[in-house]
């Protein structure tokens, strides 16, 4: 398709070219605080989150699991200030790419927006993976015929279908983010009703003899201190930290909403209070239930641990209603595959645009208005990425999960110093300014570094994980640090190639921003 080229041109008078950050050419105005905030939890995608990580982190932390999601909540919340602060002075999409090089430098926020994106590609590839399994569970069910459902244990069958998911996701998010927005309404709105009715269902039926594994509510769930071993708590506290990923995506599509230097801090904060409300009713109610042991239907089951409402659907729901929650994970993960393309096409875009990636990436589409070639190429290397870790290991949803909380905790982590430091004049101007723009941000920061700290000494052992290796270092070491290292080769070839944006050229300190029209 044809597309538009936005860089500015030599001998344009306007601020992209004087020295002033620059417009990338996407569509302004197309999304409103209600759209942003659906972007952000649609992002998230809260149901598959659940469906995937109530087991491993009931299996780190037992009991202890609410307490992980309210220590994963706060260092979220504290970076959201950040992303909130930044945001109203500088509403570019490149976000924490673009803030990170104007605190730090080229060469930190060049691998900034490679956490992110990395990070990105990881999280469509797993999205992708869940749509597939609950896309033949459903049809089975719906048929009723078990031959159908286990066509998800066939592998080519099941790659083949994760392609397709993914290709329809890329197609949609192509076309731009108004395209679906009554259906992401729906889709978000469907997943925290579906929830309800299951935390309402499991509130009822704990204690049942139908639910011999059940356990009586104690506050000490609550309890972050609680949890065995530090080492626990942090392969709990990434885990609780992948829940919350995405949230961000708010602020990703900023030049495109209307008020863009205010609605999407605001609905970056709406988002994240709507999800750790979801987290803590659905895993008290689970926990409640069934219990977080490895028997039966224990959530720590290792037999049903990555998958937990596959198992609690019927028994918790009944036959009839256990149908919904299949087509909420669905659901979830479907309209996450979606709206998750926002965040890594236009960072890609954005370092496209100022010269830290190839200038091909700079173009969006004349009708539009999206980084098209950015989202094909996200799409791709989302295919492949799956396709060879499904390949590889046998346990791929638990080892990149675990390895994505590693990459969130980079770029999260970064942006949060970055909000310190380049707000460091203005910190002692009034207690407001200390509190949200240095204390907060410093504080959310070290907390994701600490967890960054653990979790690479940690996953270095095999154990850490699903329990394979690679010549005997943990396979999730591997996946992690291996995509990190691969960011700093690309780094260098892009440092060979595009002189200008390493060399401080381009995008620094000083660059203006451009003007926010609310």
């Amino acid at each position: 398709m044809t597309q538009l080229d936005v860089r500015p041109q030599a001998g344009d008078t306007d601020a992209a070219s004087s020295g002033g950050m620059r417009a990338k050419g996407l569509s302004g105005n197309s999304v409103g605080l209600l759209g942003s905030a659906v972007i952000g939890v649609s992002t998230v995608a809260p149901v598959y989150c659940l469906t995937s990580t109530l087991g491993s982190t009931a299996g780190e932390v037992g009991v202890q699991m609410p307490a992980v999601f309210l220590a994963g909540f706060l260092p979220m919340l504290l970076v959201a200030f950040a992303y909130r602060e930044l945001n109203k002075v500088m509403p570019d999409c490149g976000t924490s790419f673009t803030w990170t090089v104007k605190a730090f430098g080229p060469r930190v926020g060049w691998m900034c927006g490679w956490g992110l994106v990395i990070a990105t590609i990881i999280v469509l590839s797993n999205l992708a993976g869940v749509a597939t399994s609950y896309f033949w569970l459903l049809a089975g069910e719906i048929t009723g015929s078990e031959s159908v459902a286990a066509l998800d244990g066939n592998k080519a069958v099941h790659i083949l279908t994760c392609l397709a998911l993914i290709a329809i996701a890329t197609v949609i998010s192509y076309r731009g983010m108004t395209a679906t927005k009554g259906v992401q309404y729906a889709l978000v709105a469907l997943q925290l009703v579906v929830l309800a009715v299951f935390v309402a269902m499991a509130f009822g039926k704990a204690g049942t003899p139908d639910f011999p594994t059940s356990a009586d509510f104690s506050w000490s769930w609550l309890n972050p201190f609680a949890v065995q071993s530090f080492g626990a708590f942090t392969a709990g506290l990434s885990l609780s930290i992948f829940m919350y990923w995405g949230w961000d995506a708010c602020l990703t599509a900023n030049e495109e909403t209307s008020g863009s230097s205010r609605t999407p801090g605001r609905a970056a904060l709406v988002a994240m209070v709507v999800l750790v409300g979801s987290y803590l009713a659905t895993g008290v109610a689970a926990q409640m239930v069934v219990g977080s042991g490895d028997q039966g239907l224990g959530l720590a089951n290792p037999e049903t641990s990555d998958n937990v409402f596959a198992a609690l659907a019927g028994p918790v729901m009944g036959p009839a209603l256990g149908i919904l929650l299949f087509v909420a994970v669905l659901a979830s993960a479907a309209a996450s595959l979606q709206t998750t393309f926002i965040p890594v096409a236009r960072t890609v875009l954005a370092m496209s645009t100022y010269e830290a990636l190839p200038a091909s990436y700079a173009r969006v589409h004349p009708r539009f208005r999206t980084p098209g070639r950015a989202t094909v190429t996200a799409g791709v290397a989302t295919g492949v990425f799956y396709t060879l870790m499904t390949l590889v290991s046998e346990h791929v949803l638990v080892d990149t999960i675990y390895a994505l909380g590693l990459m969130i905790c980079f770029y999260y982590a970064l942006t949060a110093f970055a909000c310190a430091w380049y707000f460091r004049a203005e910190l002692l101007r009034s207690g407001r300014d200390l509190v949200f723009k240095g204390l907060f941000p410093v504080v959310g920061g070290v907390l994701l570094a600490a967890v960054f700290a653990k979790t690479l000494v940690d996953m270095w052992d095999p154990a850490y994980g699903s329990g394979s290796s690679v010549l005997g270092v943990g396979s999730v070491f591997v996946i992690g640090v291996g995509l990190l290292a691969l960011g700093l080769v690309i780094m260098s070839v892009m440092r060979w190639r595009n002189p200008a944006f390493f060399r401080g050229e381009v995008l620094t300190a000083s660059t203006p921003a451009l003007v926010a029209k609310d």
